[in-house]
C-alpha cells in the first residue's frame, strides 16, 4: 500500500493562469496549422474542417465562419457538459477565430512544399489541440457532440470524431481536387498521430 502511494502522482488542478496560457498557446498553434492548411488549399477535420469547406465555397472569412457555426453548440454544452468546459471552449474558439484572421497580417509563407506543409500543419494543429484538451477546452461543435455521446451513450469520442472527419473529407472531393484531398488525409494523420501518442489515459495528471 505504501509503495503504491509513493508511486502515485498527486493530482493538481491547473490554476486560472495556467489554463489561460495553455488555451492561448494551444489556439496559436492550431491557428498556425490552419494558416498552413489554407496556404495550400487543404481541409482538416472537425468543426474547423466544416468551416474550411464553407470558406472555400462562399469566400467568406474563415475565422468568422468558425465562430458562427459553433454558436448553437454552446447552450447544449452548458447544460450537458458543464459551464467550465463551455466557457473554456467558447474562449478557445473565439481566440482561434481572431488568430485565423489576424495571423496573415503578421506572418506569411513563401514557397512551401505541399507534402511538408500538410505534415507541418497537422503536427502544429495536433499539438495545439493537445494543449486545449489538457486544459479542459475544445474547438467546439464536433468535439462537444463526440464528448456528449461518449458520456451518455458510451460511444467512443475518438471514433465519432473520426467518422465526422471522414464525412468532411468525402464532401471535400466536391470542393477541392483529389491531390489536395490526399494531402488533407496526410495532414489529418499527422494531427491524430500527435494526439494519439501524447494523450493517453493515466499519463497526465493536471486537470
Amino acid at each position: 500500500m505504501l509503495a503504491n502511494q509513493l508511486h502515485t502522482p498527486a493530482i493538481n488542478k491547473h490554476s486560472l493562469f495556467e489554463d489561460a496560457q495553455g488555451i492561448f498557446t494551444g489556439c496559436l498553434f492550431v491557428a498556425l496549422g490552419v494558416m498552413v492548411f489554407r496556404q495550400i488549399g487543404l481541409v482538416t477535420g472537425g468543426t474547423t474542417g466544416i468551416a474550411f469547406l464553407m470558406h472555400y465555397m462562399t469566400g467568406q472569412p474563415l475565422g468568422w465562419i468558425l465562430f458562427l457555426i459553433n454558436l448553437p453548440f454552446y447552450l447544449f454544452a452548458w447544460f450537458k457538459l458543464g459551464k467550465v468546459f463551455t466557457l473554456k471552449t467558447f474562449f478557445a474558439v473565439s481566440l482561434l477565430a481572431v488568430f485565423v484572421e489576424w495571423l496573415p497580417h503578421w506572418i506569411e509563407f513563401g514557397n512551401i512544399d505541399p507534402v511538408f506543409a500538410a505534415v507541418l500543419a497537422g503536427l502544429l494543429a495536433g499539438t495545439g489541440i493537445l494543449m486545449l484538451i489538457r486544459h479542459g477546452a475544445s474547438l467546439g461543435g464536433v468535439t462537444i457532440t463526440a464528448i456528449y455521446l461518449q458520456k451518455e451513450r458510451g460511444w467512443s469520442a475518438g471514433k465519432v470524431q473520426m467518422a465526422v472527419d471522414a464525412a468532411i473529407l468525402l464532401v471535400a472531393f466536391n470542393v477541392v481536387d483529389l491531390h489536395k484531398v490526399l494531402l488533407s488525409l496526410l495532414g489529418a494523420a499527422a494531427l491524430n498521430f500527435v494526439i494519439g501518442v501524447n494523450h493517453r489515459h493515466g499519463r497526465y495528471f493536471g486537470v
